[in-house]
This record gives structure tokens, C-alpha cells and sequence, in this order.
């Protein structure tokens, strides 16, 4: 059972902006309620098979990170009331998202591979393998579209594009080190390496604050401590926990969102398969096993019971 559709009426909304993954419902332009559906996407398209459970995984994950970096860092969340649910202040999002970097991989890689050496604006040395770890992390922004691709960008030109003001830019960049350290410590104690990840801000009352998930397997890569010098030697691919999995066997089977190309047919086998992995990410980064919701009861109306019940307690 997955949760692919939303169409809810929570008291107070005023809107509701359905993403690729999440939808986010405006509570009178105060409270946000965002839903962690259990749509997948790789290669800004939507997959046409839900993913059984992968909601409750991003959204427990999110939740943690965000309470254990509150104190660094002032972030929307003041509830949980479903486990697939996060409520939070409404803020203005800036059209920019911070993505942290401390090893060449993914996309970095593949851009290097082709034989770029400035990426954001950012100066890389020649003769850098696959998976090598940066000396310190590098910081490389996408603007965030709506649809189709997001690009990258370097920090000058979101300055001087009008896109971020320097000041809240430069706060951004002091949040998005201070966060990726300390993910980087908590994942080292389960054994892990936070390879990358992405963080997204916005602003309310005229504080900068972190918003939405918050290293999740959507949004971060690690690999597995172990084995990972070994493997880096070798040239051999690292063992991972992150959305990469996907990204590779949709490549393995000629799609990348080409045009002409063809979405693959996603089994329910495979759905499951990808289940499992996201599960084995939680009770990794966690380091607690996975308890799911009840997957015999309607997702649908737990979820809008508990969002309700919430709501009206908060007025």
C-alpha cells in the first residue's frame, strides 16, 4: 500500500502546492502541513509506482535531524502528527537550494568526467578520482525550478542576480557548513559518511530559517564507512544508501529523461526492493529499527484524522 495522491481539506487551508514528492498545504498562511507522499522521482520525473513506506522513512528522518540540529539552527518544524506528517511555520522560500558536497561524486563526477573544472564557480584541481573526498566541503547552489531541471549556479551570480541578498546568502552558507558537520559526525557513529546533501531556506519575520527535510535518502548520499578507502583504491563503486540506487537503474535501463526515451516498467517486486533500501537507510543513519504505520488501514483518512486533530488543538 502507498500513499500517491493527496487531496485533502484541513481546517484553516488556503492552499495547497502539490511537488514531486511532498505536498504542502497552507494553514491561513501561517502554518504549513507538508505530506511525505510515497512518490519517487529521478531525473525531475515522477516515477509511475509509489513506493510502499518511503514517506514514513522521509518524513521520521527529517524529523529527527531537525530536532537534533535545532539548537544550531532555527528550522519550521513544531510537529509530527502522522508519520508521514510534519507541520511547521510558514515561510518564504528562497529560489535557491544549498547543496554541500564532500566528495566528488554523482553529478560532480559525471561533469568532471566530461572534463569541467569550475563547478559553481568553484575552482576543482585536475587528476581527482571518482568518490575522492574534497579537502574541505565545497558548496554548490542550484536555483530550484518548478518543473524540469534545476540549475546550477555560483554564488556571485545569485547575488548579483537578486536571488538571495549577500547578507542572508552568506547566513545560508554558515547554516548549510554547521549542518552538513553535524551530520557528518551523527552519520560517522552509525558508520557512515555523508558523501552530500542539500539543504533549502526561507525566510519569516525576517529570520532565515531551514525548511523542509533534512538528510533523508532523498536528499543525501552516504556510503558505508567500511570498505570505503578500500573500495576508492581499488576504483570500485562504493557501497551506498541513498536515491542514487535508482537514478542508476533507470540509467542501466536507458532512461534519463531523455527525450525519445522510455520510463521503464517498475514491478511491484522493484518497488519493494527500493522499500527495503530506504527502510535499511533509516535504521542505519537512526540507529533504531524501522516501526511502520499500519499498512492495512486507509493512509489517506489516518493521515487527515491526525492532521485535524492537531490543527484544532493548536487554535
Amino acid at each position: 500500500m502507498a500513499l500517491t495522491r493527496t487531496d485533502f481539506h484541513f481546517p484553516g487551508q488556503k492552499s495547497v502546492y502539490h511537488g514531486k514528492v511532498r505536498d504542502v498545504y497552507n494553514i491561513n498562511d501561517d502554518l504549513m502541513v507538508m505530506v511525505a507522499t510515497d512518490r519517487i522521482s529521478a531525473f525531475d520525473v515522477v516515477l509511475p509506482k509509489g513506493i510502499p513506506f518511503k514517506g514514513q522513512v522521509l518524513n521520521q528522518i527529517a524529523a529527527k535531524f531537525l530536532d537534533a540540529s535545532s539548537s544550531i539552527v532555527p528550522n519550521w518544524k513544531l510537529a509530527t502528527p502522522d508519520p508521514m506528517v510534519t507541520v511547521g511555520l510558514k515561510c518564504e522560500g528562497f529560489r535557491v537550494e544549498m547543496i554541500i558536497r564532500g566528495y566528488l561524486t554523482g553529478s560532480a563526477w559525471r561533469e568532471y568526467k566530461a572534463g569541467n573544472r569550475v563547478l559553481c564557480g568553484i575552482q576543482l584541481p585536475d587528476g581527482m578520482k571518482e568518490n575522492q573526498k574534497f579537502p574541505t566541503p565545497i558548496i554548490t547552489p542550484t536555483t530550484k525550478a518548478d518543473e524540469g531541471h534545476d540549475e546550477n549556479i555560483s554564488k556571485e551570480e545569485i547575488i548579483a542576480q537578486g536571488l538571495v541578498s549577500k547578507e542572508d546568502y552568506e547566513q545560508m552558507e554558515r547554516y548549510t557548513y554547521a549542518l552538513f558537520e553535524l551530520g557528518t559526525q551523527i552519520a560517522a557513529k552509525q558508520g557512515l559518511i555523508l558523501v552530500d546533501t542539500k539543504y533549502e531556506f526561507g525566510k519569516r519575520d525576517g529570520k532565515v530559517y531551514l525548511i523542509d527535510e533534512v538528510h533523508t535518502p532523498d536528499s543525501s548520499r552516504y556510503f558505508y564507512a567500511e570498505g570505503y578507502e578500500e573500495k576508492f583504491e581499488k576504483g570500485l563503486p562504493q557501497k551506498q544508501l541513498s536515491k542514487e540506487f535508482v537514478r542508476q537503474w533507470l540509467i542501466d535501463h536507458n532512461f534519463m529523461n531523455q527525450p525519445g526515451q522510455v520510463m521503464p516498467e517498475i514491478t511491484d517486486e522493484y518497488a519493494q526492493s527500493v522499500s527495503e533500501r530506504y527502510i535499511e537507510l533509516y535504521e542505519h543513519i537512526v540507529g533504531e529499527r524501522f516501526v511502520p504505520a499500519n499498512e492495512e488501514e486507509d493512509i489517506a483518512a489516518r493521515i487527515e484524522k491526525n492532521v485535524t486533530a492537531y490543527l484544532k488543538r493548536k487554535k
